[in-house]
């Protein structure tokens, strides 16, 4: 599936009247009318669903996570790696990855990271990215995504305890990026915390 903003040519952080202008000057590119007679009127019809659909998405991601353009959202525990509500960094764009994560969709969250241009990974983007590798039980790519982050952004505390948290879980026995020992990955009952070695009552 493409990625939303990619469609309508805007960035992520664009206001709602930037990605509805955006919309309407494609829909007029692409209107039907304009090709009824032409033998680009099937592409072009093809791509005015494209168009309408994204548009669509978009609006219903803001839409699910309350926000506009102006506004933050916060409160979500990323299975673990948040609880702090700062997430300065969290535009609906990222709102929504962050939603994806906490719904254990896991593949849909890094598939809308990796549609960003790697010049626009900023630190929310790292962040999120080592909540990914966490949860997947890669702790060593996490910790280099979190301390990626804290070092963009260092006075950010939610990064901060994301960046010791993958800390001790490789003081407790993680090594090579992967789990070691008896398999529990994040459990649910666990989701505030790591299960170093599985060891907590919990799991």
């Amino acid at each position: 599936m493409k990625n939303p903003y990619k469609v309508l040519g805007v960035d992520p952080n664009a206001s709602d009247d930037e990605i509805k202008k955006a919309y309407r000057n494609l829909a007029r590119k692409y209107h039907p009318d304009k090709y009824r007679d032409s033998d680009l009127a099937d592409v072009a019809e093809e791509k005015m669903k494209e168009v309408n659909a994204a548009y669509e998405e978009i609006q219903q991601m803001r839409a699910g996570g309350g926000q506009n353009s102006t506004q933050q959202q916060s409160g979500y525990d990323y299975n673990g790696y948040g609880g702090y509500a700062q997430n300065q960094g969290s535009t609906p764009f990222y709102v929504q990855v962050r939603q994806l994560i906490n719904a254990r969709r896991t593949p849909e969250a890094e598939q809308m990271l990796m549609g960003v241009a790697e010049a626009d990974r900023g630190a929310e983007w790292q962040f999120l990215m080592g909540c990914i590798c966490a949860n997947r039980g890669y702790f060593v790519d996490a910790q280099h995504y979190f301390d990626t982050a804290c070092a963009m952004d260092p006075g950010n505390m939610e990064y901060r305890n994301a960046q010791n948290r993958v800390h001790n879980a490789q003081a407790g026995g993680f090594s090579g990026g992967q789990q070691q020992g008896p398999s529990c990955s994040i459990c649910d009952i666990c989701s505030a915390l790591i299960c170093l070695d599985c060891l907590c009552d919990c799991c």
